[in-house]
């Protein structure tokens, strides 16, 4: 079992474009360098200001962890924080366990 979260963003009219560049040329490989498996992430289908970012980690214990380093760390907060947090006008989150089967499934 792995545990996923799943967090969901709107984004402020106009910017999803924008914000997926930034995820993909910057958070993206930054959450890599930190060892955060990043499964998938992407504008939604039914509208490019919304957008979706799925992680995995081994607990519930192992995630929170991760997290507290990763958003600690220099690179995020002297990186695409501020560009990232600007963009976000609601974030909705969601923590599951999944078999891993299923977390490959998800997989972009």
């Amino acid at each position: 079992m792995r545990t996923v979260e799943i967090l969901q963003y709107t984004l402020h009219k106009g910017t999803g474009a924008a914000f997926h560049a930034i995820m993909q040329e910057i958070s993206v490989p930054l959450h890599q360098r930190h060892k955060i498996d990043v499964v998938a992430f992407g504008n939604s289908l039914h509208d490019p200001d919304c957008y979706y970012l799925i992680r995995a980690f081994d607990s519930a214990e192992s995630m929170a962890t991760v997290l507290e380093t990763f958003y600690a760390s220099a690179d995020w907060r002297n990186g695409p924080r501020e560009d990232i947090i600007r963009s976000i006008e609601t974030s909705i989150k969601t923590v599951m366990n999944l078999p891993s089967e299923s977390v490959e499934g998800l997989r972009g």
